[in-house]
């Protein structure tokens, strides 16, 4: 299905869209994963995760911010689509993007073990399991220890 989607810089406007969106997203990303009892809304979050430490794009269809993606230093460290969304290409778009901008600078991701969407999004973009590991929750540091899968794309 074609769907006619932007990809456009980050806007200080955009901000209840994307926090809507990585709400809802993240409680999905959650329920697959270590559970909802580990939510943190992205208002809580997005500072001291560094949301904002590098750069930052919207996908918008209809005029509706539908998902956003982050890179910094040569990591995805965001990547959300609204739920309503999902299957539509979007989040693809948003990573193809996020790679394009980086270049030729090295990219890696970490997605939650049990977060199959993520990964199988990662994997058929070309990046490959690096290693699985235990390790707290970014933005709810105080909740049990998680699995935490990390990805590289696929050496060309």
């Amino acid at each position: 299905m074609t769907l006619d989607r932007d990809i456009r810089a980050y806007h200080p406007d955009d901000w209840p869209a994307i926090a809507r969106v990585h709400d809802a997203a993240r409680l999905d990303e959650l329920r697959c994963s270590v559970g909802v009892a580990a939510f943190r809304s992205l208002a809580d979050t997005a500072e001291g995760e560094g949301l904002f430490d590098g750069e930052v794009w919207v996908a918008v269809r209809a005029g509706e911010v539908v998902g956003f993606v982050a890179l910094a230093d040569g990591e995805i460290t965001w990547l959300y689509v609204d739920p309503s969304c999902y299957r539509q290409g979007h989040g693809r778009a948003l990573l193809r993007h996020a790679l394009a901008a980086a270049g030729d600078v090295p990219v890696e991701t970490t997605v939650l073990a049990g977060n199959d969407g993520a990964l199988a999004l990662y994997l058929a973009e070309g990046f490959q399991l690096q290693e699985t590991k235990t390790g707290r929750l970014a933005g709810n540091e105080e909740f049990p220890a998680t699995g935490h899968i990390l990805l590289r794309p696929a050496p060309v």
